[in-house]
């Protein structure tokens, strides 16, 4: 209860940052790490470096399950799943969240789409995407990763509106230069 009212409070009333705020930069390399995830309600292990190697990497953070915002974004990430699959890219979202949490959430608001993993406190740090005032809980920032494990967008606000438009574009724009003709 504590961590939806968290999210929601922080929703509501935290001034957005900025792109320009985001800990890694575009060109940045993107920490490397291995988690469990969940897809479709079952546990499994996720690679960065192996998820690379299958195209880019759409990952995105978010404060927690089951809150309104984080539920929204979840949403509007499931409807889009296919379209960033045709264009090679993976879709990862990672939370603060237990493993056994994340099973239900994947399949009730991810809808079974896409996989949602478990981010230690030091993948947060690692993506400087910690929220102040709670270091155990992220904040809600989207990364497009390029294959070779560089940062090619970044996108941080509390507001779900935006995240998957712009990861989106930055999808299509690498598709484009990547595969001409």
């Amino acid at each position: 209860m504590f961590r939806s009212s968290l999210c929601l409070a922080l929703a509501l009333t935290a001034l957005p940052i900025t792109a320009a705020q985001a800990a890694l930069k575009v060109g940045e390399k993107a920490p490397d790490f291995s988690t469990q995830v969940s897809l479709a309600g079952k546990a499994m292990p996720f690679s960065l470096k192996e998820a690379l190697g299958k195209g880019p990497v759409v990952l995105y953070f978010y404060p927690a399950a089951f809150t309104q915002g984080c539920t929204i974004e979840a949403h509007e990430f499931a409807e889009a799943t296919d379209d960033f699959k045709k264009l090679g890219a993976t879709v990862i979202g990672m939370s603060g969240d237990g493993i056994e949490k994340l099973n239900k959430f994947s399949v009730s608001e991810c809808r079974n789409k896409f996989a949602v993993g478990s981010a230690s406190p030091a993948t947060i740090t690692a993506y400087d995407v910690t929220l102040p005032k709670n270091p155990t809980v992220s904040n809600r920032t989207s990364y497009v990763i390029a294959p070779d494990g560089k940062v090619i967008f970044a996108y941080s606000a509390m507001d779900p509106a935006g995240h998957v438009t712009g990861t989106m574009d930055a999808v299509k724009a690498w598709d484009k230069q990547h595969h001409k003709g």
